[in-house]
């Protein structure tokens, strides 16, 4: 499904640009927005593919599924917006959704079942 990836995407070059920050590979501080635009744009894809693969996708069973897994990396998506954004903890966090958008990823690539 076209959603998960979009979502896995936006989560990869969001977490791809907070390291390179981090290791001062790349110094933002003239444009903060666009890491902060990446990480929007993360949520809502997220959220749309947990959403659309509950309610409205096709094939019901696996895009279900595929959504019932990438649900739980709403709480640390959710979380890191008010747990700060320096220290050690935000990038645990920010890394905490990675298998949930992994697995949600892999699927909703998956074949669907068909008995």
């Amino acid at each position: 499904m076209p959603l998960f990836v979009t979502a896995a995407v936006a989560y990869t070059a969001n977490v791809a640009l907070g390291t390179a920050v981090a290791t001062r590979v790349i110094d933002t501080s003239n444009f903060r927005w666009v890491h902060h635009a990446l990480y929007i744009a993360t949520c809502v894809t997220t959220a749309a593919a947990a959403v659309t693969g509950l309610f409205w996708a096709e094939p019901r069973r696996a895009s279900h599924r595929a959504a019932l897994v990438l649900l739980p990396a709403a709480a640390p998506l959710a979380a890191i917006a008010y747990l700060g954004t320096h220290g050690r903890r935000h990038p645990l966090i920010a890394l905490a959704a990675a298998p949930f958008i992994l697995a949600g990823l892999v699927c909703s690539l998956r074949p669907a079942d068909r008995k």
